[in-house]
């Protein structure tokens, strides 16, 4: 693979390559680390195309926010070097390269004097990766959405997530649903909250943002010196949608008192600390820049991309877990119950989510 990598390497950069490292985080693209002759680092990736069925789609998305990103960057005199990714173009003309196999790759730029960092162990920390994530959107909020393609079509659309779970249910192909009834049961005593936010979005009362859709701690570029969030990664997913998405996911993931697939559920419950530290950084970080339908309802976003993540699992358990990476027998029904937990945690506390989020409005 090493040959491989040198030379589509030298598609995008005409220079000997001193080193090669491969990146062992992330599940979905392939990723190098390439030192150049110059001393210069860059991001190598080769895009899986089982899960991105458009690259060219994925690579317009990113060029685009990027660039608009990047003379915002400009016009404030911030860091346009690494405030942004950079994405090389190759000699095909174009922010990507196809081999002779048709596989897609791609060139960054390596962000240099930055970490990224696997989980938020304080809410200090959980706070700035919140202002980084609410910026990101501050930052895109006069971008017009609705010119971005939609990498995975429906991909927070949780009313269809829902209704693919009803026939993976009465499909049943691997024999399973009996032993999870009380699961099915939790799910669709919850089906009309699935469309509390694609609802809202069809009306109008939530307006279309471009949104990220893996709003994840590791997502995030923190600088060395100042410990702040520079840089957002992984900007496969940039596409329209709702700004309930981000903060939900965000929520969902760095809010949980355990890891997702923890099985001893009286572990798993929301921190309402941990929600209250990522909600005041991205509420600064948004300045100003949301509505107030979009305000009141940051905690029913955190419930319905809880709840779709759990249907997802669950939906995939059923199925014979054919789209999550599985380590063990009924791994997917662990994940799913996990999060449901979480909601059910998420629907006792609702009353001090909601006034958590006006706390800081009205601060």
């Amino acid at each position: 693979m090493t040959q491989t990598v040198l030379e589509i390497f030298s598609h995008f950069i005409d220079q000997p390559v001193t080193q090669v490292e491969i990146c062992e985080i992330g599940h979905i693209n392939s990723t190098w680390f390439v030192t150049a002759a110059d001393g210069k680092k860059y991001v190598l990736q080769k895009i899986n195309k089982n899960i991105f069925k458009q690259p060219e789609v994925v690579m317009n998305n990113i060029v685009a926010v990027t660039d608009f990103i990047r003379e915002i960057l400009r016009a404030n005199g911030g860091d346009v070097e690494r405030g942004a990714l950079n994405a090389l173009i190759s000699d095909s003309g174009e922010h990507y390269l196809i081999d002779e196999d048709g596989e897609y790759w791609r060139l960054y730029d390596f962000i240099t004097d930055a970490t990224c960092y696997l989980s938020a162990d304080s809410t200090e920390l959980f706070c700035k990766v919140g202002y980084a994530f609410g910026h990101f959107q501050s930052q895109l909020a006069d971008f017009d959405a609705s010119v971005l393609g939609e990498t995975i079509p429906n991909f927070h659309n949780t009313a269809i997530r829902y209704q693919t779970f009803l026939r993976a249910v009465e499909a049943d192909v691997c024999g399973r649903a009996a032993s999870v009834a009380e699961d099915i049961r939790f799910v669709t005593e919850r089906a009309e909250k699935c469309s509390f936010i694609v609802d809202r979005i069809a009306t109008g009362e939530l307006p279309l943002r471009v949104t990220h859709n893996d709003t994840k701690l590791n997502n995030i570029m923190m600088d060395n010196t100042t410990g702040e969030g520079i840089c957002i990664l992984d900007l496969d997913t940039i596409m329209p949608g709702s700004v309930l998405y981000d903060f939900g996911d965000s929520i969902r993931f760095g809010a949980s008192s355990a890891a997702e697939d923890e099985t001893d559920l009286d572990k798993v419950f929301i921190r309402e600390d941990m929600f209250r530290a990522y909600t005041e950084g991205f509420l600064k970080g948004l300045g100003g820049s949301l509505s107030e339908a979009e305000i009141k309802a940051l905690p029913m976003g955190a419930y319905v991309i809880t709840l779709e993540t759990g249907i997802r699992f669950l939906t995939d358990y059923l199925e014979g877990d054919t789209y999550f990476r599985i380590h063990r027998e009924g791994h997917n029904l662990d994940r799913a119950r996990n999060q449901f937990k979480l909601v059910a945690d998420m629907e006792a506390k609702m009353e001090k989510l909601n006034a958590i989020v006006a706390e800081f409005v009205k601060s």
